[in-house]
Parts: structure tokens; C-alpha cells; sequence
């Protein structure tokens, strides 16, 4: 064990403070203290969850005013997390889609194989990072997905790419769409660090809202881990568009029975303050500025290490 006191953990995926100790949110510590004083139950939550997370959830990811939730086009479940909603997907799938690929940009989140394997299917890989740019290969990766065949499953980062921290243009963003509904392949979106990227909640949603805008068929795995700073909490929520209420009805009942099988029942505490923050206005506006301030200064922590691995003569 190194005794230096002055060593970093680079290898955790937590936001720290600038003691290296974790930070509990202002207003999670003021949700906390709400839900507390109500007195509330501690009975088993529906399937489904939360009803005033999954409403509060839906608004942030596809925008208060997105006209499919109006007209009850988009069925949500709260689930455990990005890996929960991402396991919830990769099952339900695997029951009806008879195309088992699923491609993943090289690099990626290393979970992505393992929960999809487990499932069942075929994990490989297209290009995304280009080492020559240390950008993004987006010829190559457009080149990938027209190659793949028709129906294929495609995991793609809504922002802040993990583990490059390469995200694509809002143009490039459109040719990946283009690319995918060519070849009439499933989308799956990990969304894990909604405001983190920009700051900014509506930006980091870009790519979500355009697909949903499409109506394209898509599964949008959101985690509250990283901007609410509820990492053992294991709050999120897998989402998809549906053409009609036809469809809502049978994809609502049958995402329900994969999640009745796979977990029972999501934890409530969780999504009890992250609804709490995101249906009170004076909360809400609050976190804004506390994603903001987390973002801003992970971006600064990076610039400043590069600096000085420039000053020391790293290349």
C-alpha cells in the first residue's frame, strides 16, 4: 500500500470534491430531510416504480414539453441504475429480436458485454476512437454501422462517452441516425451522465430527443448515479417510443414482466429524492446549478492536469 499522502485515485467513477471526499448535494441533503418529515411507508414500490420519478424522469430526458409524452407514446420503468435498465433491455430483446448482434463503440463501458452476453447475444465492436485525432472516428463509424446487418442492436454514449469523453457533433449525431434507420437497427442509448458533459441537462439530452423526434426505435437507459450523486442508490429508468397506445399497452406489460423477473421491484428512497428535487421548482433550479458547478469543474480538473503533464514533458 502506497503511504504518499498526496496520492490520487484516477481509477473511480465518482465525483469528488477538491479533498478527494465525496460530495452529498445540497439538495439531496434538503430532499432528504423532506421525505424524512413525511413519514412515508416503506411498502414494496409497483414494477413500474415511482409514478412522480418516472413522470419528473421523462420530462428531463425527452423535455417538458416533448409531444410524445403528452400523447402517452413513451413507457418508462424506473430501474436500478444503468446497469438495471441496460439488463431490463438486453432481456426483453433477447425474447424478440431474432438478430442476436449487438455492437458497442471500441471503446466502451466494459459492463456492456457482460450484461448483453449474459443475455444472449453476440457482443462486437465498431470504431469510435481515433488515435491519430484522439477524436472521433466518425467515418469509421458510419462505415461500421452501414456494414452490419439489417436489425442489428447498436449501444451507443448520449453524452460524455465512456471511457474517451468523445462525444459527437450535433451534424454528426444526425448521420448516425441516418445511418442507423438505413439499416433498421435498434438503438439503445446509454445515458449515464445527463448534464455532466456541458453542464447543461437539455444539451447533454441531444441525441435522445433528436431519435425520439425521428420516432426511431430506441431504448434510452438512464442513470441518476453520477448528476445526483446517488451511486448507491441505484436510481434510473429505461424508456422507449412507441407508434401508438397499442403499442404502449403491450410494451408497458411485457418490459413489466422482464423486470418482475430480473429484480421485482425498484428501491424507492432513491427515486423519492431525485422526484422531490425534479418537481419542486426552487430544488430543480438549485441542482441546475450544482450539475453546472460539478461539470465545470471536472473540466477545469482536466485541463489542469494536462497542463502540467505538458509542463513535465508527456506527450
Amino acid at each position: 500500500k502506497d503511504p504518499d499522502t498526496s496520492k490520487i485515485n484516477v481509477g473511480i467513477g465518482a465525483y469528488r470534491d477538491d479533498n478527494g471526499k465525496p460530495w452529498v448535494l445540497p439538495t439531496v441533503k434538503e430532499a432528504q430531510r423532506r421525505i424524512v418529515e413525511k413519514n412515508l411507508d416503506m411498502e414494496y414500490a409497483p414494477i413500474e416504480g415511482l409514478d412522480s420519478f418516472n413522470k419528473a424522469a421523462m420530462k428531463l430526458l425527452y423535455g417538458e414539453h416533448n409531444p410524445l409524452l403528452e400523447q402517452k407514446r413513451i413507457v418508462c420503468l424506473q430501474s436500478l441504475s444503468g446497469t438495471g435498465s441496460l439488463s431490463v433491455a438486453a432481456h426483453f430483446l433477447a425474447q424478440y429480436v431474432k438478430n442476436k448482434n449487438v455492437y458497442v463503440s471500441k471503446p466502451t463501458w466494459s459492463n456492456h458485454y457482460g450484461i448483453f452476453q449474459t443475455a444472449g447475444f453476440t457482443v462486437s465492436e465498431y470504431r469510435y476512437w481515433d488515435p491519430n485525432t484522439n477524436g472521433l472516428n466518425y467515418d469509421g463509424m458510419i462505415q461500421d454501422i452501414q456494414s452490419f446487418q439489417e436489425n442489428s442492436i447498436i449501444i451507443l454514449h448520449a453524452c460524455a462517452h465512456n471511457p474517451t469523453g468523445v462525444d459527437p457533433t450535433k451534424e454528426q449525431w444526425q448521420g448516425i441516425l441516418q445511418a442507423i434507420q438505413k439499416g433498421n437497427h435498434i438503438a439503445i442509448i446509454d445515458c449515464a451522465y445527463q448534464g455532466f458533459a456541458s453542464g447543461d441537462p437539455d444539451h447533454d439530452a441531444y441525441a435522445v430527443r433528436l431519435f425520439a423526434e425521428h420516432h426511431h426505435p430506441v431504448f434510452v437507459c438512464h442513470s441518476f448515479a453520477k448528476n445526483f450523486g446517488l451511486y448507491g442508490q441505484r436510481v434510473g429508468s429505461i424508456s422507449t417510443i412507441c407508434k401508438d397506445h397499442d403499442e404502449y399497452a403491450r410494451l408497458d406489460s411485457q418490459l413489466k414482466i422482464v423486470a418482475r423477473r430480473l429484480y421485482s421491484s425498484p428501491p424507492l428512497h432513491g427515486a423519492r429524492i431525485v422526484a422531490e428535487i425534479l418537481n419542486d421548482p426552487t430544488l430543480y433550479e438549485q441542482w441546475l446549478q450544482e450539475v453546472s458547478t460539478m461539470a465545470n469543474r471536472i473540466r477545469s480538473v482536466r485541463q489542469a492536469l494536462h497542463d502540467e503533464l505538458k509542463n513535465l514533458g508527456s506527450e
